[in-house]
C-alpha cells in the first residue's frame, strides 16, 4: 500500500485526531520482540503463573495431555490475532477505527465503548495485584507497621498508589517508553522464574522428579470425560488471552510488516506459553516436594523460599509482569476506546487519564466492596458479550470487503461514504450482534450451558461471523468497500 494513501484528505473532527490517524509505515518501529514482549507480559503475571499452574492440578488429565492443551490454545490463539492484527499493519489504524468498515463510523462507538469499560474495570483491579507485589517488598526491607483501612494495610495502601502512579506516568510518557518497559519487563520475568525454577529444584533434589510423577498421575476432583477436561483446559487458555485478540490492531498498527507479526506471535503464544507452563509445572512439583502442597502463588512460594535476595529480586519482577499485562490488556485499549468517543476533545492520553481515575477507585474499592458483591461476574458477561465483535470484524475484513477498505471513507461523515450505512450505523452488524450476544449472555448466566465452559467465547465469535455474514450477503447493493 503507497504511504501517501494513508494520509487522511478530510478529517471529519468526530472521526479523526492525531492519535486515530493511519501510522505511516516508515513511522512504525516495532519487529517480532516487541509483540512476543506483549504476549510475554500478558502470561507472564502472577494471575498468569497461577492460571497455567492451576491448571496441572484441576482436571485430573495427564500432566503431558495438560501441556498439549495449552500448547494447543497458544496455535489457535495464534491464528485468532494473526486474523485481527493484519488489517492494521496493511492500514495503521486501532481497533476503534478499524472496526467502523463493519458496525458504520457511528456505530464503531458501541463495541469501543463495551470494550473500555472492561478493560477500565480489569486495569484497576489488576492495579490492585501489582501492589500486592510492592507490599511483599516493601514488607521484605521495612516490615509491616500494622493497621487497616477498607481492607487494606497502611502498606498496601502506599503500595497501590506507588503502582498506579507509575503506571500514569509511564503511560503520559508515550507508546515508545512503554514499548521500551514491556521489551525489559517480558525477558526479565523469565530470568527469575527460570532462577526460582532452579532454585526450587535444587533444594527439592531426588523428591522433585516422584513430584512431578504425582502431579502427572492425574488425581483431581473434576468428574468430567478426559476429552472435556482437555477441551476445558484449551478454552480457559483461550479465553485469558481473549481480552487482547479483539483489539490487537491497537498493538500491529506500530509494526512495520507482517511477517515481523507473525513471526512474534508465533514465538510469543505457542513456543511462549509452552516454556512458562513447564517452568509453572516445575516450581509447583517442587512445592510440593518441599512443603507438602501445591502452591500456585508466585508470593506464597517466594515467602516459603525465604531468601532475601530473591524476594526483592521476584517481587520487582512481579510488579513489573503485572503492570505490563495491564497496559497491554486494559489500559492501551480503553484509551483509544474512549478517544474514539469524542476525538476532538479526547485524545490517547487524555483517554488514558480517564481510565486511570476511574481504575484507581476500582482498585481502591476491590478488597472491601467489589470482590464482595460479584460484580466480577457482571464484567465477565460484558466479555463474553464482545466475543461477537471478533466474528464480525474477521468476516466483514476478509469475506464481504475482501480485504479492500476505502480508508478515506473510515474518517468521513459523509451520507455517501462506503461505512456511513443508516446515519452511522450498521443495522446488519448490530442484527448480528444482538443474536450472538444472547449465546454469549446465556453461556455465563444460564447453568444449563454452564459446561461450555472457556470455550463459550469461540462460540459467540463463531456464531457472530456467522450471522453478519448471512445478513451482509442478504443486502441488495453490492457489499464490498470500493479499493
Amino acid at each position: 500500500m503507497m504511504e501517501n494513501e494513508l494520509e487522511i484528505q478530510h478529517r471529519d473532527p468526530t472521526l479523526y485526531n492525531e492519535d486515530l490517524a493511519p501510522i505511516k509505515h516508515r513511522d512504525r518501529n516495532w519487529g517480532w520482540f516487541e509483540i512476543f514482549n506483549v504476549w510475554s507480559n500478558d502470561i507472564q503475571s502472577l494471575f498468569g503463573y497461577t492460571l497455567a499452574a492451576s491448571l496441572f492440578i484441576s482436571y485430573g488429565l495427564n500432566g503431558w495431555a495438560v501441556m498439549a492443551a495449552i500448547i494447543l490454545a497458544g496455535f489457535v490463539v495464534m491464528w485468532l490475532v494473526n486474523l485481527t492484527g493484519k488489517p492494521s499493519v496493511k492500514y495503521g489504524v486501532p481497533f476503534p477505527v478499524m472496526i467502523r468498515a463493519s458496525m458504520g463510523v457511528r456505530g464503531a462507538n458501541f463495541p469501543a465503548m463495551l470494550r473500555a469499560i472492561i478493560g477500565i474495570f480489569w486495569y484497576g483491579v489488576q492495579t490492585y495485584f501489582a501492589s500486592t507485589a510492592v507490599a511483599l517488598l516493601i514488607t521484605a526491607l521495612i516490615g509491616d507497621p500494622g493497621g487497616s483501612w477498607l481492607g487494606m494495610s497502611a502498606v498496601g495502601w502506599l503500595s497501590f498508589v506507588i503502582v498506579w502512579v507509575f503506571q500514569m506516568a509511564l503511560f503520559w510518557q508515550g507508546i515508545d517508553r512503554i514499548k521500551h518497559f514491556l521489551n525489559w519487563a517480558g525477558p526479565m520475568v523469565y530470568v527469575v522464574m527460570v532462577a526460582l525454577m532452579v532454585i526450587v529444584w535444587f533444594q527439592a533434589g531426588s523428591d522433585l522428579l516422584p513430584a512431578v510423577s504425582t502431579i502427572f498421575s492425574g488425581s483431581s476432583e473434576y468428574e468430567g470425560s478426559p476429552l472435556t477436561a482437555f477441551l476445558a483446559i484449551t478454552g480457559t487458555m483461550i479465553a485469558y488471552f481473549a481480552a487482547v485478540v479483539i483489539n490487537f490492531g491497537d498493538f500491529t498498527r506500530f509494526v512495520k510488516s507482517e511477517k515481523q507479526m507473525k513471526l512474534g506471535n508465533l514465538l510469543g503464544l505457542p513456543l511462549n506459553v509452552a516454556f512458562f507452563s513447564f517452568i509453572a509445572l516445575i516450581i509447583t512439583a517442587g512445592t510440593l516436594a518441599l512443603f507438602g502442597e501445591t502452591l500456585t502463588n508466585p508470593s506464597d512460594i517466594i515467602e516459603r523460599v525465604d531468601a532475601l535476595p530473591l524476594t526483592i529480586i521476584a517481587a520487582i519482577t512481579f510488579f513489573a509482569a503485572t503492570v505490563g499485562i495491564n497496559l497491554v490488556a486494559n489500559f492501551i485499549p480503553p484509551a483509544y476506546d474512549l478517544a474514539n468517543l469524542f476525538p476532538g476533545k479526547i485524545s490517547f492520553r487524555i483517554g488514558g487519564l480517564i481510565t486511570a481515575v476511574v481504575a484507581f477507585f476500582v482498585g481502591a474499592l476491590w478488597v472491601s466492596v467489589i470482590s464482595q458483591i460479584g460484580i466480577a461476574g457482571f464484567v465477565n458477561a460484558l466479555g463474553a458479550v464482545v466475543a461477537p465483535f471478533y466474528g464480525i470484524i474477521v468476516v466483514d475484513y476478509y469475506l464481504v470487503k475482501r480485504q479492500h477498505l476505502n480508508i478515506q471513507d473510515m474518517f468521513s461523515a459523509d451520507p455517501d461514504g462506503a461505512y456511513h450505512y443508516l446515519k452511522g450505523w450498521n443495522k446488519r452488524a448490530i442484527g448480528a450482534f444482538a443474536l450472538a450476544a444472547l449465546f454469549s449472555i446465556s453461556s455465563v448466566w444460564v447453568p444449563a450451558l454452564e459446561a461450555l465452559g472457556g470455550y463459550a467465547w469461540l462460540i459467540g465469535a463463531a456464531l457472530g461471523g456467522l450471522f453478519y455474514y448471512l445478513l451482509m450477503r442478504a443486502r441488495r447493493e453490492p457489499v464490498a468497500a470500493r479499493p
